[in-house]
């Protein structure tokens, strides 16, 4: 079940940076940013109150405040790369450092101690994200030499954080952790969206769109915490960070992004990477 729900996670992520990647090319990334922490933090609170919690302490705060301020620094950093460059580009690469510190957090501090199956699997992920990466556009898409390095290894690093601190919630405290993390985000993206605050004035359906999609992404990120209760942190993340294969392949499929070799490969490695982690 663990497995299950780390993938449903990678999933919704996928198709939510996806559209959040549409989005920034109409609405500026700060406003969709900021919006879509409020999304989050609407539907991570209708579930909160929905799901019991036997008690909330101290500690699941700070760690789910932690989390929401990695959470903030991804999503800022990931949608502005999106917005001016390739899908297939801009979120494989800020999957991989946040694989690949989560990981090595679980196994050197908390104790995670994966199978040789899943070793094999999270040695195959790592390579393959990077290979996923290897896609170009032609036109206007293409990114100004050392642009998407930054905001692709910034987010990847708020990726990390965000993962390991909220798996280091209590089940005891629900789903609370994600609510105050959502109320971080919000509160840590206000001054740069106060600077863009006349991108504010868009058609409702763009706003609405924003809001929307931050929703998804607290679904995505509730599934994991789930995923994270359930078995290591290590194999949690890194399925979890599987979510890099969608956007790709809808940027190949449905805007036309040119497929190269080290994509395919990569998008065969990831399949072998899901496949190795669980049966582990």
């Amino acid at each position: 079940m663990g497995a299950l729900l780390a993938l449903a996670s990678a999933a919704c992520y996928g198709l939510v940076d996806f559209a959040s990647g549409l989005l920034s090319r109409q609405v500026h990334f700060a406003v969709v940013t900021f919006l879509g922490q409020i999304g989050g933090m609407l539907l991570a609170l209708v579930c909160a109150l929905s799901v019991p919690a036997q008690a909330v302490h101290h500690a699941d705060v700070v760690w789910g405040a932690l989390s929401g301020a990695g959470s903030a620094m991804a999503m800022h950093f990931l949608n502005r790369g999106l917005s001016r460059g390739p899908m297939s580009v801009v979120i494989p690469v800020s999957a991989v450092t946040g694989v690949a510190l989560s990981a090595l957090c679980g196994v050197s501090f908390l104790g995670d101690r994966p199978t040789a199956l899943a070793w094999a699997g999270i040695c195959v992920t790592m390579p393959a994200l990077w290979l996923v990466s290897g896609g170009t556009t032609g036109g206007k898409d293409r990114p100004q030499p050392g642009q998407l390095p930054v905001d692709g290894l910034v987010a990847s690093l708020g990726v990390a954080v965000q993962y390991i601190s909220l798996a280091q919630a209590d089940r005891a405290s629900g789903l609370w952790p994600v609510v105050v993390g959502r109320i971080a985000a919000v509160v840590l993206l206000v001054p740069s969206t106060w600077r863009h605050s006349s991108d504010l004035r868009q058609p409702a359906r763009r706003l609405g769109w924003a809001v929307l999609i931050g929703a998804g992404a607290a679904l995505a990120l509730i599934l994991y915490l789930w995923a994270a209760q359930e078995q290591m942190l290590a194999i949690a993340v890194v399925l979890a960070s599987l979510y890099p294969v969608i956007p790709t392949a809808l940027g190949l499929l449905v805007l036309r992004e040119k497929v190269t070799r080290a994509q395919a490969a990569g998008l065969v490695s990831a399949t072998a990477a899901v496949i190795l982690l669980t049966l582990e």
